[in-house]
């Protein structure tokens, strides 16, 4: 009896084995925002993970031992190069992986900076170079799958459409802001691609690394550019230190028009837990603060100059009273 129950065990756990799903391979994205491209083109097809945190600074990360482990059980690497990730090539050569690594932003016409030898690597925050970072890493994890071909293709053109329509939607709702309020001041320089597509002016109070030291010259900067601009909003980010900014903007009477993403989407409670709501909610942000401020007072008149007009007007009513009382008298 006892025989026979063993050999049912040893069959059932053969028939279990036999029928049980291979692991999952894992693909690995430096940073979060590129995490959520590549899950919406694996479709759980593969274990996608992220090594900096959602809501983490990319550019002064320091890599943690869990990291190593991470990419030494990595099957595929993605990266954005540029500059971003000054510390990941050390990272990969302490893991010892053999993962096959792919930039992901090949075929982007890369917008250099005023710092010597230097790209800015925010490629992402326009849609358009969107849809190349997907075209890439759609193509990578074909080449990497080829067993999902059909499945990663498929999700891919879904994405496309999506932010094929997202980057119209951000074209139209820019151009509501009036052409003299399409300044946008950040904290540091990661909107100039955003700004370029869309036809904003940018500034900001870092250059394209968080971990530059602000200057007294850029503070200056700055201030000349919100009076001779009555620039009415600047706008804080959710992965820089904001007390910088704040202080500039309350010496120069502007408000804070609201907290945008830049190097990192936010979690799943925040007002952009993907790539796309992250791009989307930037834009509604800033287009609310830019417009709101110009929509409050459309046709701005000082006290001074509203006192003027009525005492005018009061005249001018008086003198031709005046008139008509004369020619009465004379006619009389």
């Amino acid at each position: 009896m006892r025989n026979l129950v063993n050999s049912f065990v040893v069959i059932l756990f053969c028939f279990s084995g036999a029928n049980a799903q291979a692991p999952k391979k894992v693909v690995v994205a430096t940073a979060s925002i590129f995490a959520d491209m590549a899950e919406n083109i694996a479709g759980g097809h593969l274990t996608v993970k992220t090594i900096v945190p959602v809501g983490g600074d990319p550019h002064i990360y320091e890599p943690t031992p869990g990291d190593s482990r991470l990419i030494a059980s990595a099957d595929l690497i993605l990266k954005n190069a540029l500059t971003f990730e000054g510390w990941l090539d050390g990272l990969i050569a302490s893991a010892n992986t053999n993962a096959k690594v792919v930039t992901i932003t090949k075929g982007i016409d890369a917008i250099y900076s005023k710092h010597k030898n230097s790209s800015d690597p925010h490629a992402w925050m326009s849609a358009a170079n969107g849809l190349i970072y997907i075209e890439n890493i759609k193509n990578a994890l074909v080449e990497f799958d080829p067993a999902n071909r059909e499945v990663y293709e498929f999700n891919y053109g879904v994405y496309r459409k999506q932010l094929e329509e997202l980057d119209a939607y951000i074209a139209e709702q820019i151009k509501k802001i009036p052409e003299k309020r399409r300044i946008l001041i950040t904290s540091h320089d990661a909107f100039e691609y955003y700004g370029r597509r869309y036809g904003l002016r940018l500034e900001s109070v870092l250059g394209i690394s968080t971990d530059a030291e602000a200057q007294t010259s850029d503070m200056v900067r700055l201030a000349n550019v919100i009076r001779e601009n009555g620039v009415p909003a600047v706008f804080i980010e959710t992965t820089v230190n904001p007390k910088l900014l704040q202080q500039i903007a309350t010496d120069n009477k502007a408000s804070i028009g609201g907290k945008l993403f830049s190097d990192s989407i936010g979690d799943k409670n925040s007002d952009a837990p993907s790539y796309y709501q992250m791009l989307k909610y930037n834009t509604d942000t800033v287009v609310k603060a830019l417009v709101a401020a110009d929509s409050a007072n459309p046709n701005p008149v000082s006290k001074s100059s509203k006192t003027g007009w009525i005492a005018w007007t009061v005249l001018g009513l008086l003198l031709v009273g005046g008139f008509f009382f004369v020619i009465k008298k004379m006619n009389v």
